[in-house]
């Protein structure tokens, strides 16, 4: 029934040092600039070194020494191996494989190696900036940071489900968590006198930005199904439909929505009641989203047809659209936004001092 079923992509959130904002905390829906700020890619300071080959290149006199055959970074002497770098491309492929189309898997395959080799550049660097500034991080905060993520996971998984999916071990959420607060503290100890976020700046953004502050009409709909097959000839379809007229006139008579849906409905929803949650215009197919938008609350519409089947609808809820008032909760979140906007360009900032200055050497593109 639903037309684009929602694909949450379940990201652990914790050191991709690309996305580092994300180890900051969800922030508000901000601009497109904002969203395309990333962490600083090769600058000049960095060495592209040519392979040895059977007629040697001789490299630059700072870089003449003999590199292994199978190095491709490397960074303050940390190096990144072809094998250890087609294993981390090979399980990032297997994470999206079965949704990438034939056609563009190898453009998805080039970008992922590309953003791998990135990684490890912006990672290695980070590692040796906070071990060189002694910065540290508890295990009490460790363990906060691991429980904070745990309860920010939607309704349904868990921690222990993800890091399966990604092939983590506790240790290895547990040392990418580490790292977090660690860069975490040094972005905050970069910020220390810059100026903090005033009520001007809120009342502001939010003038600007009022669009963002839309909230759509939407409704809460629950409903009993009763599914169509391939292969159903007129025959099996009016004998269904006479059985979703049959639950109907029940529910007008007084039944509970609840167990009639647990016990005849065909959809997922009826382990809830048949309760689908709330939704706005655009994910349901038309006839169905028709049938919620303009049915009064709490009324027992008449039997809907799709090519889902047969359904009996009740609207729970209906909220028209509207703009979010410059609410104290309104102005947490916009707070929020801007601080973590202000930690992103600081973060970008320190990357791009530290990659100037790093030793980073490409030996293969």
């Amino acid at each position: 029934m639903i037309k684009n079923r929602k694909r949450v992509c379940l990201v652990l959130v914790v050191v991709l040092l690309t996305v580092y904002p994300a180890i900051m905390g969800c922030g508000f829906k901000e601009d497109k600039q904002a969203e395309k700020e990333s962490v600083p890619q090769a600058t000049q300071t960095e060495h592209n070194v040519p392979k040895p080959s059977a007629a040697p290149t001789t490299a630059p006199p700072e870089l003449s020494k003999v590199v292994p055959p199978d190095v491709i970074i490397e960074v303050e002497g940390v190096k990144l191996t072809r094998k250890r770098l087609n294993a981390d491309v090979k399980k990032s492929m297997s994470l999206i494989g079965k949704e990438v189309p034939a056609e563009k898997r190898q453009l998805i395959l080039n970008s992922i190696r590309q953003q791998v080799r990135e990684d490890f550049i912006n990672r290695t660097i980070l590692e040796k900036e906070v071990k060189r500034q002694k910065i540290a991080a508890t295990e009490q905060e460790v363990s906060e940071a691991i429980n904070q993520l745990s309860s920010n996971l939607p309704p349904g998984m868990t921690l222990e489900e993800i890091m399966k999916k990604r092939q983590m071990s506790k240790k290895d959420v547990k040392d990418e968590m580490e790292l977090g607060i660690k860069i975490n503290k040094l972005v905050l100890s970069q910020m220390k006198g810059k100026p903090k976020t005033t009520e001007k700046d809120i009342s502001l953004f939010y003038k600007q930005n009022k669009d963002k502050f839309k909230m759509p009409e939407t409704v809460r709909v629950r409903h009993i199904l009763v599914a169509k097959q391939t292969g159903d000839d007129e025959k099996i379809k009016i004998e269904k439909k006479a059985k979703a007229e049959n639950i109907r006139k029940q529910l007008i008579d007084g039944a509970d929505f609840a167990e009639l849906a647990l016990k005849n409905s065909d959809c997922p929803s009826k382990q809830s009641g048949g309760d689908l949650g709330t939704f706005t215009r655009g994910q349901m197919v038309k006839p169905f989203e028709d049938a919620a938008f303009s049915q009064q609350k709490g009324e027992i519409g008449p039997v809907l047809e799709t090519d889902f089947g047969y359904h009996i609808i009740q609207v729970l809820e209906h909220n028209d659209s509207k703009t979010m008032s410059l609410d104290q909760k309104t102005k947490d979140r916009i707070r929020t936004m801007l601080d973590q906007k202000k930690q992103r360009e600081t973060f970008v900032e320190i990357m791009k001092d530290l990659r100037a200055k790093a030793n980073i050497f490409i030996y293969e593109k």
